[in-house]
């Protein structure tokens, strides 16, 4: 019943929107009430669906490589001290850099197919993979790291059964909070250049004061959003199960069994 508080205030909140739109006198193109956004949901069903499956192929691939991207980063930082005293201040410093002064470069280089987008969504999902998995890496008990080699354990060995198991429930954590911005990656990049996509249909609608579609366009990308975090969420749960008992010797039980 977790569930009931959420739904409660959600639908106190639609309805206190509702009324404002009817009786607060705002004209429609202002701030279209929500039976109008879901009005505009039916209407334009077509167009945001093909739209919808654009924006929905761009964050899928675009976490995907964010996903690879940041694992192979976060596992060669952790096996080379050196590398990781090189590259680490590199990755923090290109979070300083706005995604949206990137994204025309991009486009510039690249075209405006998919390949900028799916840079876009990279650069934005990219760094919570990589320091997550970088701190689950280091984050093994010591002592059963002395045990393994105590074993005649190699270093792939101990990376194996310990390091990589103790590292996947912060890699989730990490990849958790880049599913969830990916559709901001997949925005920037179709508001810049693009002529499908979401970002496109909240574009075209602006200029056009269809601001029922637009809200419409943003339901649909905040249910994206929603939707892939809970996927996630859910292979957590598949991947890690002792991750909820937080026990840190429940990786090296896990692998024993």
């Amino acid at each position: 019943m977790t569930w009931i508080p959420p739904f409660l205030l959600l639908g106190a909140m639609v309805g206190g929107w509702e009324a404002f739109a009817r009786l607060g006198g705002v004209e429609n193109y202002l701030l279209p009430a929500p039976s109008e956004v879901a009005q505009a949901l039916v209407d334009d069903r077509h167009l945001l669906l093909t739209d919808t499956w654009v924006t929905g192929r761009e964050v899928v691939l675009g976490f995907a490589l964010a996903l690879a991207v940041g694992i192979a980063i976060a596992i060669v930082l952790h096996l080379s001290p050196l590398l990781r005293r090189t590259i680490y201040p590199i990755v923090v410093a290109s979070q300083a850099v706005p995604v949206i002064v990137i994204a025309p470069i991009l486009v510039i280089w690249f075209g405006f197919g998919i390949a900028p987008k799916l840079i876009v969504i990279a650069l934005i999902c990219f760094f919570p993979i990589v320091v997550n998995t970088l701190d689950g890496l280091a984050s093994v008990d010591r002592a059963q790291a002395r045990m393994l080699r105590t074993l005649d354990a190699s270093r792939t060995d101990v990376f194996r059964h310990l390091e990589w198991p103790s590292a996947l429930p912060y890699l989730f954590s990490g990849a958790k909070i880049a599913v969830a911005v990916a559709v901001i990656g997949a925005v920037f990049g179709e508001l810049v250049g693009s002529d499908a996509g979401l970002g496109h249909a909240i574009q075209i609608g602006t200029a056009e004061l269809l601001t029922a579609r637009v809200f419409a366009a943003v339901f649909i990308l905040s249910a994206m959003a929603i939707a892939l975090f809970g996927l996630v969420a859910a292979v957590e749960r598949r991947a890690v199960p002792w991750a909820n008992g937080g026990s840190p010797e429940s990786p090296m039980s896990k692998g024993d069994k």
